[in-house]
């Protein structure tokens, strides 16, 4: 239990007067402590729009770590496949958002190096390698590998169907529906607006209806292997927005079976990347990979 002495002189709200001095418990969380009669005013279980004044004692029945805010997460030592003074690689796990948000990624990134910043992106639902550059230097360096196309960039997926041929290079143009927050891919140029895009994949195992592909991502558009892939009738299994809904939930999965799997770099790197001059970086497979494989996941 914790009590608190109202210090305000002018009259307040009890709920937003809780609210200004816990603000990570939400009004959520405090409507269901006053349900819970674990908010007192003085004694008595009052509404939550008495207001209060200066002298007045809320008594909190909630424990310690419910009132104490959150602090920052760190890092999970293992996630980090690759530091020097300039760049970090690091392994998100499918289901961490990379930025936008007080636990995400860039901000744990940030708490083990506080000018970390991205310089690519992963969907939320999608795990694997992610390049974070904590100089003004190396961001410039990494961002532009990534233009040129340089950094090879290999992913492992499941789809929901056996692509035919078994090994191609797909080409076609993006299309984006920011309205839906979705993209198209055509054959042909649409609109003015459209993006190129080129995705090589290899088919690597099939099991029955499903097929663990190796993806190589040859432009670096917004959700270009998932909405490639499902252009051509195969869409990755656990894809909520381009996927097969009835699978995925027939299949129980939670997230797009979508793994940022590999970067090779190229040799000749100088200066701030030196240390990534052909080096090539991976992540643990997925644990879906071993099931397609064996023939559990099918």
């Amino acid at each position: 239990m914790r009590e608190l002495t109202v210090m305000n002189l002018l009259p307040q709200r009890l709920d937003q007067y809780l609210l200004e001095q816990y603000p990570h418990l939400g009004m959520g969380r405090i409507n269901k402590a006053f349900r819970e009669n674990k908010i007192k005013l003085n004694g008595k279980k009052l509404p939550l729009n008495t207001r209060v004044i200066q002298g007045d004692v809320i008594a909190l029945y909630l424990k310690d770590e419910q009132l104490e805010a959150p602090g920052k997460r760190d890092l999970d030592p293992k996630s980090i496949l690759y530091e020097d003074d300039g760049v970090l690689i690091l392994n998100k796990p499918a289901g961490l958002p990379v930025d936008g948000g007080e636990d995400s990624l860039l901000e744990r990134a940030r708490v083990h190096s506080p000018s970390a910043r991205l310089c690519h992106r992963l969907d939320t639902g999608t795990s694997g390698l992610v390049m974070l550059a904590k100089t003004n230097g190396a961001e410039k360096a990494l961002t532009q590998l990534i233009r040129e196309r340089t950094v090879e960039k290999t992913y492992l997926c499941v789809t929901f169907g056996r692509p035919q041929p078994p090994a191609a290079t797909l080409h076609g143009w993006l299309e984006k529906d920011s309205a839906k927050g979705m993209v198209y891919v055509h054959t042909k140029k649409e609109t003015a607006q459209s993006k190129e895009v080129l995705t090589r994949y290899r088919t690597v195992a099939v099991s029955g209806r499903l097929a663990l592909l190796e993806v190589d991502l040859i432009t670096g558009r917004t959700h270009q292997i998932r909405a490639h892939l499902a252009s051509i009738g195969c869409p990755i299994l656990g894809d909520s927005k381009y996927g097969n809904n009835a699978a995925n939930r027939e299949l129980k999965l939670k997230y797009q079976a979508l793994c940022a799997w590999r970067l090779r770099f190229p040799s000749g790197l100088e200066g701030v990347l030196s240390g990534l001059s052909e080096r090539e970086i991976t992540v643990p497979k997925p644990w879906y990979c071993g099931q397609v494989v064996d023939g559990t996941l099918k």
